[in-house]
């Protein structure tokens, strides 16, 4: 009961005793006084409020600083306020008995003697309130137009949202009652969570007005607060664990993006199943639940007829019976591409040497799967709709290549609105290059979802992040594949496979047939994180036959292929046959030329690895006799010969890699493709050990195969081999 309820019962009541009614006027007059002069009475209790327009802000009724706690200063509501972030109201008296540490009820006449002695010394008019310490400026708002309250599973108030709509525009204003600040709690909590505690089945949707609307219809729905600003990663989703969750996104890009990520975040805290309502194409932009029950829909047969994108969930952390196993009837998903080369949600990394013929292959496969057809053995369960993000080719050349093909024009025509193709890109996958692809994509994918997505290759495109360090560091290569190719996929379709082009490095032949996945250029966590690698090579150099090995992680092996391109056409040819067996006495001496230019390449790219370079003669000098390379003559024979056809060129930049200048020798220091110099060393916070970090040596001059002069590099990104090498 507040002070004015307790006048106003006893001036109604018949057997009041005359010296009560005496100490009520004297009660009267007290409050008079103190709503005559109502601001200098304010700034007296709230030294860190602040007067706006017709009312009197402040934090709370403690005086902290804020705007939750609004007491009117004019008219017949004068002294009356009202605390938005705990529900609390009353009127002066209560803010002065709270303010001196009283009871309002039991201490009742020590609450008016105080008043009274304060109006004794106190001056009577408000324009004489002396000045005080400014307050911090505050956004004029205006008035409260909306207010949402947060609860636990309990039903225990935890924050508030409040909502104004000044001018410029809706403004919402978060409240912590625990920490009695106007802030997000950390972390944020999830809206309506008693009732989500007691279902298992929730819609998630953008915003407390939607969450209510759609709850006005029989559903349970909840939201994160902050709509899609909210920062994921402050989300509190552990309310959703156990639940069947859908998610209705604002029809716009910001909707759509942050429905990924929370997707992300609920089936990362063990939510049973989660699914992103496809919203039809012909709904407006930002269209929400909101409107849809405005424009009368059926929500209820909305959501039942809409198609929906699942989401894969992470199976929990626990351990099961094989007869667990064995009992689950849940349909294996169908393949992407069979048998099991590119699984819904997998990733399949596709290798080889430069100029083995990786581009031509990868375009030739992706032809056949967006057309629905087959291709050497491999099979799409459909007819693919794939965007081809290509960092290599021009347009021109691309369209060239395609040409040359020799495809049936049905095929073409089967595939040519399944396949998206980029010319060649000049961009990296950072923030920015990141977004212009992101829309790329999302414009590819109007019509349907994007099936695959594809990489060629991921050197030209690879970001390490802030550490900046190359492909050959894990944990740079880890950031690459989860923050840019994985969070790619999640935002145009989570069940989309992944294929990346890749280079592979220079190994030695034993090992090419022992494990040739061993020679996938970059760290070991790209072999790790895949779920298919596929590797594209000559098993003989003078041969124009190629041999294609796959590592399955979820399925059986498949058996090599062995591919050559016929008429355009790439087509399996027998492995048995004269034209791989057969060899010629000119032919073993090219095999013999070609493993020492392997070897000689290896061991310049694994002695940078140390730290050692070398010039020509040095290299020559240091390995003579060793390795299989003959004496030294034979071995600056092959390094000038292989120098001229654009294996092996030079660096002269020393001063970029802290080392001494190369003496006596006109080209400077050998240099491979892909070659890295040692440069730094820093303590790994997870594991406390230490690794290095490596730097891309580029080459600075190449041998001219005319002339055998040494020129300038025109692009040392670009790594570039000479028309004399035959290597089709």
């Amino acid at each position: 009961m507040t002070i004015n309820n307790f006048l106003d019962f006893s001036s109604a009541n018949d057997q009041i005793d005359p010296d009560e009614q005496e100490a009520q006027l004297s009660t009267h007059e007290v409050k008079s006084r103190l709503l005559d002069q109502l601001p200098h009475v304010l700034n007296y209790l709230f030294p860190e409020g602040k007067e706006k327009q017709k009312q009197f802000i402040v934090g709370d009724i403690d005086g902290n600083k804020g705007k939750s706690l609004v007491i009117e200063l004019h008219g017949s509501k004068a002294g009356v306020w009202h605390d938005f972030a705990t529900g609390e109201s009353g009127d002066i008296f209560d803010l002065w008995a709270h303010h001196k540490g009283f009871d309002i009820r039991r201490d009742f006449s020590r609450v008016i003697e105080s008043m009274s002695q304060w109006l004794g010394t106190a001056p009577t008019s408000s324009s004489s309130t002396p000045k005080r310490k400014k307050a911090p400026p505050m956004d004029d708002l205006g008035p409260v137009t909306a207010k949402w309250n947060y609860h636990d599973s309990e039903g225990n108030l935890i924050a508030c949202v409040y909502r104004y709509d000044p001018p410029g525009g809706k403004e919402f204003r978060p409240w912590d009652v625990k920490a009695r600040k106007q802030q997000a709690p950390n972390p944020r909590p999830l809206y309506q969570q008693p009732a989500i505690a007691i279902n298992d089945y929730v819609i998630f949707v953008e915003g407390e007005k939607c969450a209510d609307a759609l709850s006005a219809t029989g559903n349970i729905a909840t939201t994160a607060m902050g709509g899609a600003n909210t920062l994921v990663d402050k989300t509190d989703w552990s309310p959703l664990q156990g639940k069947h969750v859908m998610i209705w996104p604002d029809n716009d890009e910001p909707g759509r993006t942050y429905a990924n990520n929370a997707a992300r975040a609920i089936a990362a805290v063990g939510a049973l199943s989660v699914s992103i309502l496809d919203i039809p194409k012909d709904k407006p932009e930002k269209w929400d639940v909101a409107d849809a029950i405005d424009d009368g829909v059926d929500v209820n047969e909305f959501i039942k007829n809409t198609p929906k994108i699942t989401i894969d969930v992470p199976a929990p952390t626990r351990a099961y019976t094989v007869s667990e196993i064995l009992a689950d009837e849940t349909p294996t998903p169908d393949d992407l591409i069979e048998p099991r080369v590119l699984t819904p949600g997998g990733m399949m990394v596709l290798g080889g040497a430069p100029k083995v013929g990786k581009s031509d292959f990868i375009l030739s496969l992706l032809m056949h799967m967006a057309a629905g057809e087959p291709f050497i053995g491999l099979k799409p369960t459909k007819r693919l709709r794939i965007f081809y993000l290509q960092a290599e080719v021009q347009y021109y050349y691309l369209r060239d290549r395609i040409r040359s093909m020799n495809m049936k024009e049905l095929m073409l025509w089967r595939a040519s609105d399944n396949l998206f193709i980029t010319p060649r890109l000049n961009l990296i996958l950072n923030n920015e290059g990141y977004s212009t692809v992101k829309n790329l994509m999302r414009k590819a994918s109007e019509k349907e979802p994007i099936d695959v997505i594809v990489i060629d290759p991921l050197r030209n495109v690879f970001d390490g992040g802030e550490e900046g360090a190359g492909e050959n560091d894990n944990n740079t290569m880890m950031y690459f594949l989860k923050e840019r190719v994985e969070r790619l996929r999640d935002e145009i379709n989570p069940n989309a496979g992944i294929v990346i082009v890749h280079h592979t490095k220079k190994i030695q032949k034993r090992q090419l047939i022992e494990d040739p996945f061993l020679s996938f250029s970059g760290a070991s966590s790209l072999r790790s994180y895949y779920t298919t690698g596929a590797l594209l090579y000559k098993p003989e150099e003078n041969k124009a036959i190629r041999k294609l090995t796959f590592e399955l992680r979820n399925g059986i092996g498949i058996k090599d292929k062995y591919i050559d391109k016929k008429n355009g056409q790439w087509v399996e040819v027998d492995p048995e046959s004269e034209r791989l067996v057969n060899q010629k006495h000119g032919e073993k001496l090219d095999a013999e030329r070609i493993r020492k230019r392997d070897q000689i390449i290896q061991l310049i790219y694994d002695e940078s690895l140390e730290g050692r370079v070398y010039t020509i003669a040095q290299f020559a000098e240091k390995f003579e006799g060793t390795e299989g390379l003959g004496g030294n003559r034979t071995i600056v024979e092959r390094i000038n010969v292989n120098a001229t056809k654009g294996w092996i060129k030079f660096f002269k930049n020393t001063d970029d890699y802290d080392l001494p200048k190369a003496a006596r020798s006109k080209f400077g220091y050998a240099c491979v493709e892909d070659m890295r110099l040692p440069s730094k060393n820093i303590i790994d916070d997870d594991t406390g050990d230490t690794k290095t970090i490596y730097k891309r040596v580029k080459p600075t001059h190449y041998k001219c195969a005319q002339s055998g002069s040494v020129l300038p590099v025109e692009n040392p990104d670009v790594w570039v081999y000479s028309d004399t090498e035959n290597d089709e």
